[in-house]
């Protein structure tokens, strides 16, 4: 026997804590079992099939509580009413001009318009109800396709309405006064459509509007006299109708930071307006008077008051507004221009327009002080003298347009109106100067002698 032998014993497995019943099912499934009878598997066979029948069975009613149960937990039906409103929406524009692929085409009233999926209903934002109330219609947003209808007066059912959008497209007939119902809307843009009539007075309701925007119409008519109600204005945009009549006051829209009358046919005297004006475009109206009602306006950046009948002296005030970059008064009656030295302080003034008025004697040197000043048109007025030294280092620097055309300005020109002609875009013809004609700023030639007699 060797070692292996002599220190292995080979001894018989024991099964340890091994319960009698225990013991009777192990020795079932270890000796060799009774083979069953067909019979004995058929029955086996049969029980098998009614339990899964069973599972199935309660699986499709699990299912269907389920699926019932699910409104419950997401509610997506929205209110009859409002549903109505939006079917009224696009029944009121000419399906001939609602292209396959613009948002109206998605209104499809076989599906639920706060229930469906992002496929259907662009344009349309609803209300997440904290109950099981019905949801509610609140943004109506449409794309600018040329949509050609009118704007229902239905409209005004959608009273939790916050945005209603319906610029750039073809919208016709007048604004129906329902429109004040929806006294929770803060945006209202109709800008660029074709309604005509006049703005509804009733406009002048909606407290919470804070933009709005009816600009590119056919609108006529006075501005509500009582537009300063709307407190909560920021942006205010009128231009391009037929409008007439005065400017009402303005101060009480004390929020107010954009305000565009342009293109319309407004006249009398100038308002005072809300200080908090950044953008104030008055132009190609028939306004008359004096302009120091804007002088105070100091958080403007863009001052556009051009095609006019305005009079008198543009103050140093206004070319002295801190943020000031844009500032067109061309075509108006202005008799003067003041230009206080700012070489201590920086503006932000980088265009002046003030072509066509009645300006008269010296041009203001001390608009060379403006340090980012780089477009000037002082053309069609009265200005004579010559062309002062610091233009022409002006034009070696920044400027890059200037045109003093059609004035009576006279002498030599500034050195670097030679040198550096062709890095400026402009024009000196028609005045009294000794200008060489190779010279590209002098192309158009000078006044006769005659009328440089003054």
């Amino acid at each position: 026997m060797n070692y292996l032998e002599t220190n292995i014993s080979v001894q018989p497995m024991a099964i340890p804590c091994i319960t009698p019943r225990f013991k009777a099912n192990y020795k079932k499934h270890f000796e060799k079992p009774d083979i069953p009878t067909i019979p004995e598997l058929m029955a086996a066979a049969t029980l098998i099939l009614h339990f899964i029948s069973f599972l199935s069975l309660h699986y499709i009613v699990a299912t269907t509580l389920f699926l019932s149960f699910i409104p419950m937990l997401i509610h997506s039906s929205t209110l009859d009413s409002d549903i109505e409103v939006l079917r009224t929406v696009k029944h009121s524009v000419d399906s001939r001009s609602i292209s396959s692929d613009s948002f109206l085409d998605t209104w499809d009233f076989r599906v639920d318009p706060c229930g469906s999926t992002g496929r259907h209903f662009l344009g349309v934002l609803c209300s997440i109800p904290l109950d099981h109330s019905p949801s509610r219609i609140i943004a109506i947003d449409l794309d600018d396709v040329g949509y050609d209808g009118f704007l229902t007066p239905s409209i005004g059912n959608l009273t939790e309405l916050t945005i209603l959008n319906l610029s750039k497209n073809k919208f016709r007939r007048t604004i129906p006064e329902s429109i004040s119902n929806l006294t929770k809307l803060t945006k209202l843009s109709l800008a660029d459509n074709c309604l005509a009539g006049t703005i509804p007075t009733e406009i002048t309701l909606l407290k919470n509007l804070e933009y709005l925007d009816m600009s590119g119409n056919t609108l006529s008519g006075s501005i509500p006299t009582n537009i300063s109600r709307l407190r909560n204005l920021s942006y205010l945009r009128m231009a391009r109708n037929a409008l007439t009549g005065t400017i009402p006051d303005l101060t009480g829209l004390w929020q107010l930071e954009t305000l565009d009358l342009s293109y319309n046919q407004l006249y009398g005297n100038l308002p005072y307006f809300p200080l908090r004006l950044t953008t104030l475009s008055l132009n190609d109206n028939i306004l008359t008077g004096h302009i120091s009602p804007v002088n105070m306006l100091s958080n403007l950046s863009r001052l556009d008051l051009s095609h006019n009948l305005l009079s008198g002296i543009i103050g140093k005030e206004i070319l002295s507004f801190p943020r000031l970059v844009y500032l067109n008064v061309s075509n108006n009656q202005f008799n003067a221009i003041e230009a206080a030295n700012f070489s201590m302080e920086e503006r932000q003034l980088h265009f002046l327009d003030a072509e066509n008025n009645n300006l008269h004697g010296l041009l203001p040197v001390n608009l060379t002080t403006i340090q980012n000043l780089t477009a000037i048109n002082l053309s069609r007025n009265e200005f004579a003298g010559p062309i002062p030294r610091e233009f022409g280092n002006k034009i070696e620097q920044s400027w890059r347009i200037l045109y003093l055309d059609n004035n009576f300005l006279s002498g030599d020109l500034p050195t670097e109106f030679i040198t550096h002609s062709k890095r400026i875009t402009g024009s000196l013809a028609n005045n009294c100067l000794k200008c060489p004609v190779h010279i590209k700023l002098c192309r158009g030639g000078q006044r006769p002698a005659s009328e440089c007699i003054r």
